[in-house]
């Protein structure tokens, strides 16, 4: 009964991630699911992302998804760029519904991105689709280096890795290359970005693949 009980959810869910995914389509505009951990990374890379992707005429949206306040959002806000904050309670993930809900609130451009930032969380985000075209995970060098043995499957259904924080790497204990090849062994074909946000290591290379996605047809 709990496995009918998952499946009736999941699929419900699947129809409102496919409303989604057209309605991105209708505005030629690709979306990218942010999942990490708490604290990996994420808001300050898209910051640094979106403000990179603005002086490269390149349109975004955000949708900020934390279990409690606007801090996220308020930080995105200051980017310029359109952002709207789902609250998600006691939940511990974004649904389709969800982001339904914000895609009526929420100015999506046209032949642009859309940034979807999860709750922090390498568990039960990976299980739910919202309408998205790539998946991105990102795990900081803050973290144990094992991380992608832990937890399989945010990194093997990941269309895209970032490892975070890198300028941090010569003051912790990460081992990058293992983490590198535990990633391959999952997903050896999704590209990997070491990237620094705080410094702009790494980021050339993370615009060039998001800038790239806006001429890929959907």
């Amino acid at each position: 009964m709990l496995i009918q009980v998952e499946q009736s959810l999941l699929a419900e869910n699947d129809r409102f991630a496919a409303q989604n995914r057209a309605f991105f389509a209708g505005r030629r505009t690709r979306c990218f699911n942010l999942i990490s951990s708490p604290g990996a990374g994420k808001t300050t890379l898209l910051e640094k992302t979106l403000s990179a992707l603005r002086d490269r005429s390149v349109a975004c949206a955000v949708i900020e998804g934390d279990q409690a306040t606007d801090l996220d959002a308020q930080r995105i806000a200051r980017t310029g760029v359109p952002v709207f904050q789902i609250e998600t309670g006691r939940s511990c993930h974004l649904d389709a519904h969800q982001v339904q809900h914000a895609l009526g609130r929420l100015e999506v451009p046209d032949r642009g991105l859309c940034f979807i930032e999860n709750v922090g969380n390498l568990i039960c985000p990976t299980e739910f689709q919202l309408g998205e075209h790539e998946r991105v995970t990102i795990l900081s060098v803050a973290e144990g280096a094992d991380k992608p043995a832990k937890y399989p499957l945010a990194f093997s259904t990941a269309t895209a890795l970032v490892i975070a924080k890198i300028d941090l790497l010569p003051h912790v204990d990460f081992d990058l290359a293992e983490a590198k090849h535990l990633i391959a062994g999952l997903n050896p074909n999704a590209p990997i970005f070491e990237v620094s946000a705080r410094t702009g290591f790494g980021m050339d290379a993370w615009l060039s693949w998001l800038q790239r996605a806006v001429d890929t047809p959907l």
